[in-house]
């Protein structure tokens, strides 16, 4: 295992391949990370107070957000990466681990979170798509953007992340699911989506009354799971297993409300797509031909650094910048302004032979990249335009020129300070087979930390193996469990036994939340509604604390009490209501789980009958609860 393991390694790094597929991953964890912060502010006292709004615990929390939220858009944008990578890959194991995110609001994919997130640390993910490329061509502003050659990164980059992230989660979940009835029944995907809890607000009854076609699904993705590790870098089956993780997961976001686990997971297979189709896209996107073509001073490094990072944002390549010693004379429209004329502002020629300069030019240029239209047009807007016009004159006729005998000066690149620049291009080419060996053994660690997870939960656990006998026996299961806390904190590596019999089996009545308006008439909490399902927004982290914690087969009253005076404080007090003057009804209805398929079970679960089995009052920030004292016997 080692040798091969070594061998891999040193074959995948030794293939250069383009960086875009890297630049699209960080965009993307960036884009899910920014819209899971800003699910937790939305959800801020919900989460953290241990009674919202009126008993605020971590007064602190939205400021930290806010500054999480500020690096997740550092990611987005690629800008000061190192930095940003490090404090988001903290910021998400001190949210998890010291709030009560992990232990009531587990969202699922916080684990798959913070393994990616630790793979960025050491990913080349700022060489495409990202601030911190412009910078890096602006390190050496007088060589042409045409100049410079596009950094590229090591095939392992892009496997590495799948295998451990994808194929470690896959193949454990996997092992779980060979326990679960249902699963084995080929109903694995059929079940939750009849679970009114758990479904979006897509009706997908047509595909789950295809017994046929659900079974096929349900073994389909058992195979797919456990094969998925050992086949998905081969070239034969590649494409076939990116089109099937991205079905399964499309349709997780679609029609399950645990829609960031479905984007999280997504993320990875934007590393399996072939390079070959991403440069496909790219050349189709891409302009057949210049819609612009702007004149600048090559002597001047304002001008040069504005030329730069215009090109790099054009990323229809729309506009091409030409210098204006070397090739206006070639233009026939350009033969009546001197050379001198043309060095003092941004020329620039359309398809039409219409000329522009000065803040025209820079307005045409927003306008033909399109994307960047509406700045063109804003800029264009009387007031606007006189005081950038203002503005820009400042700017252009103060800026400084070379003298046209001096040599340009090339001055060193920006240094890299990556980890990935350090490790795998710096001592990876300095001590090659040092890098080996050591990179080897970190990966065979990995692998055991996920073989110990596996063989603990996934086998030992599910055979129910007492292992309190054997005193050596229970010190290494305590040994193996701390070290499960361990990998499960710093690299993601947990037990991914979701959706299994232990969670639906006695799944058989849900509960729901309503309340009388001053009326008298009796509406529904904007949480639950008449059918039973979760509404948005609480989806994610909330319907796990309400269908995983909350409300399970065995209800613990303690733990639902909990939670239904959250649920009434936040909304009831984010909806306007006046908590002492209203009074709550918990509803509840039998609803069905079976192991065995089941004609139009989703629209049965939906049509069960509720009823009344108790009241919450709140008196002075205080709740009072009347209900059954054994909801499960109802």
């Amino acid at each position: 295992m080692y040798k091969f393991i070594t061998s891999k390694i040193l074959t995948l790094h030794s293939r250069n391949t383009s960086a875009t597929g890297i630049g699209l991953f960080r965009l993307f964890y960036g884009l899910v990370t920014l819209q899971e912060i800003i699910f937790l502010a939305y959800f801020n006292h919900l989460i953290f107070d241990p009674i919202p709004y009126l008993d605020v615990e971590f007064p602190m929390i939205p400021l930290f957000l806010y500054l999480w939220m500020v690096v997740a858009c550092l990611i987005v944008i690629g800008y000061r990466y190192r930095f940003a990578v490090i404090c988001n890959y903290l910021f998400w194991i001190v949210f998890v681990n010291f709030t009560p995110m992990q232990r009531d609001f587990d969202g699922g994919f916080d684990a798959l979170m913070i393994s990616a997130g630790f793979f960025l640390l050491f990913m080349p993910g700022d060489r495409a798509f990202s601030i911190d490329n412009l910078r890096y061509k602006l390190s050496t502003p007088f060589i042409h953007y045409r100049s410079f050659i596009p950094r590229t990164v090591s095939d392992l980059d892009y496997y590495l992340p799948v295998a451990i992230c994808l194929g470690f989660v896959y193949f454990d979940s996997a092992i779980h699911k060979l326990f679960a009835e249902h699963w084995r029944h080929g109903l694995g995907s059929w079940l939750p989506l009849t679970q009114p809890y758990y479904v979006s607000a897509i009706d997908t009854s047509y595909l789950l009354n295809n017994e046929l076609l659900q079974k096929t699904i349900g073994y389909a993705v058992i195979i797919f799971q456990f094969t998925f590790i050992f086949l998905f870098a081969n070239s034969r089956f590649r494409i076939i297993y990116l089109l099937i993780g991205l079905g399964l997961h499309v349709g997780i976001i679609l029609f399950l409300n645990v829609y960031p686990y479905g984007m999280g997971m997504l993320i990875f297979y934007i590393l399996l797509i072939p390079r070959q189709w991403l440069e496909t896209v790219g050349n189709r996107v891409k302009a057949k031909s210049s819609a612009l073509v702007v004149f600048y001073d090559q002597q001047c490094p304002l001008c040069n650094r504005a030329v730069l990072s215009l090109n790099h944002f054009d990323i229809f390549r729309c506009i091409d910048f030409k210098s204006a010693q070397e090739h206006a004379a070639h233009y026939p429209a350009l033969a009546s302004f001197s050379q001198d004329t043309l060095l003092t502002d941004l020329y620039a020629l359309d398809k039409n032979n219409r000329i522009y300069y000065g803040l025209d030019t820079y307005i045409r240029i927003f306008i033909k990249m399109r994307y960047l239209a509406p700045l063109g047009l804003i800029l264009s807007l009387p007031v606007i335009y006189q005081c950038a016009s203002k503005q820009y004159r400042t700017i252009a006729d103060s800026r400084i020129r070379l003298p046209c005998s001096a040599e340009c000066p090339v001055p060193s690149k920006l240094q890299d300070d990556t980890f990935y620049h350090r490790i795998f291009e710096g001592i990876a080419v300095r001590k090659p087979k040092a890098f080996l060996r050591k990179f080897a053994k970190i990966l065979t660690a990995l692998l055991l930390l996920q073989l110990n997870s596996s063989i603990h939960y996934g086998i030992i656990y599910r055979l129910h193996i007492d292992t309190r006998q054997n005193p050596v026996i229970a010190a290494i299961s305590q040994a193996s469990n701390s070290l499960i806390q361990i990998s499960h904190t710093f690299f993601g590596i947990t037990p991914h036994a979701l959706y299994l019999h232990d969670h639906f089996a006695g799944y058989d009545h849900i509960l729901a939340i309503t309340y009388i308006d001053p009326l008298g008439i009796e509406r529904w909490l904007p949480f639950v509604n008449e059918q039973g399902r979760l509404l948005a927004p609480n989806w994610g982290r909330v319907q796990s604390m309400w269908a995983n914690i909350a409300v399970t087969p065995t209800i613990d009253n303690q733990r639902l009490h909990k939670f239904i005076m959250k649920v009434t404080a936040f909304w009831g007090i984010k909806t306007g209501l006046i908590l002492d003057n209203t009074r709550f009804h918990i509803k509840l209805k039998k609803i069905s789980s079976p192991v065995y398929w089941v004609h139009d079970q989703l629209h049965q679960n939906f049509e069960s009958e509720w009823q009344t089995i108790g009241t919450v009052k709140w008196a002075k920030n205080i709740i009072s609860f009347d209900l059954p004292e054994d909801i499960n016997s109802l």
